[in-house]
């Protein structure tokens, strides 16, 4: 019987087809009623939720058959997850999803605000012409204050940099040397920030400690003049004391995205014809949507099957910015995973993970967790996580170690894995993180693999490849991409391509009868 996910957020179609084209049953229930989701959770194993939908202890004891729950975006506010923890629910999200946008409309936010565009736009349409009256200010040479150096405020750092900004920024979390590599001299006290900024974003999650963090004493000890934006959580800046200083003149400008209570009709600000006020707008780009779609789709596929899920909060979740720098090597290590698995034919009893360049010095556990995710989740070992990867393995048999080194010789950085005698390396390529293959068998090649790919290991010899083609072509079989590796000291070659069509075993039989082959491997992924 196929397995059950109810979802109640208004997800773009392409996450729901990559769950239904797995054979997954989903229904859809959109803003249901807490008496509604209560009587329909019973059968599901998997919800995803919209941010509105209120996991709690009742909804999670009426889910008999629940296991996971997703939520396509960054905040799980709406979810209890020790209740879910306790009661062996795992919980996950989307948190690169709305990142870049994110990122961006905070950036939108500042130059309104510091242009006063809303305003001069609002006196065009009334057919005025006021130019004199929208005097703004520019930001280069200003100073930014960002409270919140994860992942957002990081991306607000990097794009204000460029428009010349001086950049401070508070943040128990941040580690001096992240601060250093986002260019942001970062203060312990809260006072000199605000003593010192022309401008001011927040980033971040909306806690006991961070709700109303700005407030009356804050905003007096702001500069006269400055320009606030919370395109965060709602409840960081007391609305009420804000309204009294933006009418004061003491805050010249304010952009507010999010709210603590959404939907949001009215508010102090409201009265300023100069706030500028958006509906929560961050996240709502065509491409945020939709990767939150896919995103939480992969995730919660991945924990009903068994796998690694990448962004379960309540599995010792890794803080933001080491999610951020290994977080896109995870579908590569899961590739490698797969990739020596199949090349060695059963499971291995060691397991090496290696890490290279820039990623040397960062935590090993969730990629080792995407390695033996990718290589063993046929055997279903269990949910591979960063906390359980190392224990899962060991009680099956799989002595498994790591390493790092500096050098990831003409790459910026690259993982390794060798398993038994099997050897597979893999960087990223482009802005969409694309795994390549650099190395295989030590092999050195350059390859991105497809779906459906086949290995050879040869003694070369003119007319191999001819060979092969036609073979290949009689089948109806189409060689859509080819790397040919070879090594100095040997007179062997391994040919990796990506092949379209029906590739059945007489088809491999016939490749192994008509080429001297040393190994010929049909690799899936």
């Amino acid at each position: 019987m196929a397995k059950k996910i109810l979802v109640t957020e208004d997800l773009v179609q392409e996450g729901i087809d990559a769950l239904v084209e797995q054979g997954y049953e989903v229904d859809v229930l959109i803003d249901p009623t807490a008496d509604e989701l209560m009587a329909a959770i019973a059968p599901y194993d998997a919800l995803i939720v919209h941010p509105n939908t209120v996991v709690d202890a009742a909804l999670l004891d009426a889910a008999k058959n629940l296991k996971i729950v997703g939520r396509a975006g960054v905040t799980v506010d709406n979810i209890d997850v020790e209740a879910a923890s306790e009661r062996g629910v795992v919980v996950c999200n989307a948190p690169t999803s709305n990142v870049i946008s994110a990122a961006e409309h905070t950036m939108a936010l500042l130059l309104a605000a510091a242009r006063r565009i809303p305003e001069a736009s609002a006196s065009m349409h009334a057919g005025q012409w006021r130019r004199g009256d929208f005097m703004g200010s520019e930001l280069y040479g200003k100073t930014l204050a960002i409270f919140g150096l994860g992942r957002v405020g990081g991306l607000v750092a990097e794009r204000a940099a460029a428009f010349g900004m001086n950049l401070i920024g508070h943040d128990p979390y941040c580690s001096p040397e992240r601060a250093l590599h986002l260019g942001v001299t970062l203060y312990e006290d809260m006072a000199p920030v605000l003593a010192q900024a022309d401008f001011i974003t927040v980033h971040l999650p909306r806690t006991v400690s961070t709700l109303g963090m700005f407030g009356a004493d804050e905003f007096a000890a702001m500069k006269d003049g400055v320009v606030l934006v919370n395109a965060a959580r709602g409840g960081i800046f007391n609305m009420e004391a804000l309204a009294d200083f933006v009418a004061a003149g003491k805050v010249a400008g304010v952009a507010i995205d999010s709210f603590e209570s959404e939907p949001c009709t009215s508010s102090p600000l409201h009265e300023f014809a100069g706030a500028i006020l958006t509906p929560h707008l961050s996240p709502m780009t065509h491409e945020a949507q939709r990767r939150a779609s896919t995103q939480i789709a992969e995730y919660v596929a991945a924990g009903l099957e068994g796998g690694m899920v990448a962004t379960a909060v309540n599995l010792a979740p890794l803080p933001p910015e080491a999610f951020d720098i290994v977080g896109p090597y995870i579908h590569a290590c899961k590739m490698l995973g797969s990739v020596a698995s199949q090349l060695l034919g059963h499971t291995p009893k060691n397991l090496k993970l290696e890490l290279a360049g820039a990623i040397a010095d960062a935590d090993p556990a969730p990629l080792l967790a995407a390695v033996l995710d990718g290589g063993l989740s046929y055997r279903r070992l269990g949910a591979f996580s960063a906390a359980n990867a190392e224990s899962v393995a060991s009680r099956h048999g799989i002595s498994v170690t790591t390493a790092s080194v500096l050098d990831a010789q003409e790459y910026a950085s690259s993982v390794r894995v060798v398993a038994d005698e099997v050897e597979v390396a893999a960087t990223l390529f482009g802005t969409e993180h694309t795994p390549r293959i650099i190395s295989l068998l030590d092999y050195k090649i350059d390859m991105a693999p497809g779906t459906t790919s086949l290995v050879f290991e040869y003694v070369d010899a003119p007319g191999r490849i001819g060979t092969i083609g036609t073979i290949l072509g009689e089948a109806g079989a189409n060689i859509t991409t080819m790397q040919i590796g070879t090594k100095p000291a040997e007179s062997c070659a391994l040919v990796y391509m990506n092949v379209e069509g029906d590739v059945g075993e007489a088809v491999l039989d016939r490749l192994r009868d008509a080429i001297d082959l040393r190994n010929l491997w049909k690799i899936v992924l």
